[in-house]
């Protein structure tokens, strides 16, 4: 991308809305682009936050590994979306490690401007601040769905989500954004890969997905969000 384009690309993020058009100029002129093949960490956990990151194209997913050596995914972020940015500002290393999900590039932003804005512009920080808290209420409800939610609901739940967030909606239903594995919804859904791929493997006999190339159709979302819900009390 030229540097037009990334300003261009920056101002359009919530997150840099309320920065001066020279100062976002500055930055862009600083940015590194960067491509990942699926399944490469762009950073590890305990790293020293010396970038702020943009999802430019393609997604990526949060990661923490537990003592057990299980992967427990925190998020996934899609193009556009901001990540790393709390460690730079905290000065602190990054807390969990982000992977590459399929071919992504991600806008690589170097700490200290990062940290300059933060400074000069309390809009910067008050936005971050929200996409946070949004980012809080969304874990926050995943770790409830995992203390209470049967196995079925969480699973559907994460689909769900997914395809509210960046479905494409077509004639035989809503596709999900990119090829998800059955290793992948596990993590998300706090499960064990050989339960996701019995309960999806379920779903597709049953009509509820179908899997076109490799991609989750859901013919309705509707019947996902009572399997999310579960039955009335």
């Amino acid at each position: 991308m030229s540097t037009k384009d990334v300003s261009g690309f920056l101002r359009a993020n919530p997150v840099f809305a309320g920065i001066p058009g020279r100062e976002i100029e500055a930055v862009a002129a600083l940015v590194t682009e960067e491509a990942h093949r699926a399944r490469a960490y762009i950073f590890a956990e305990g790293d020293t936050p010396s970038w702020f990151y943009v999802v430019r194209s393609g997604h990526v997913k949060i990661v923490r590994h537990s003592k057990t050596g299980k992967d427990v995914v925190l998020e996934l972020l899609g193009a556009g979306e901001v990540f790393g940015g709390v460690a730079v500002i905290e000065k602190r290393p990054y807390p969990a490690s982000a992977q590459a999900t399929e071919p992504t590039v991600v806008l690589k932003i170097p700490a200290d401007p990062v940290i300059a804005l933060a400074e000069r512009h309390p809009g910067f920080i008050k936005e971050m601040a929200l996409m946070i808290g949004r980012r809080l209420r969304a874990a926050h409800d995943s770790v409830k769905s995992l203390a209470v939610d049967p196995v079925e609901a969480r699973l559907a739940g994460t689909l769900l989500r997914l395809a509210e967030r960046e479905g494409t909606l077509g004639k035989d239903g809503v596709t999900l954004p990119f090829q998800l594995t059955r290793q992948s919804l596990a993590d998300m859904s706090g499960t064990t890969v050989e339960t996701a791929i019995r309960v999806l493997s379920r779903w597709l006999k049953e009509g509820l997905l179908t899997d076109e190339g490799g991609r989750f159709v859901v013919e309705d979302l509707e019947d996902l969000r009572a399997l999310a819900e579960g039955p009335a009390e």
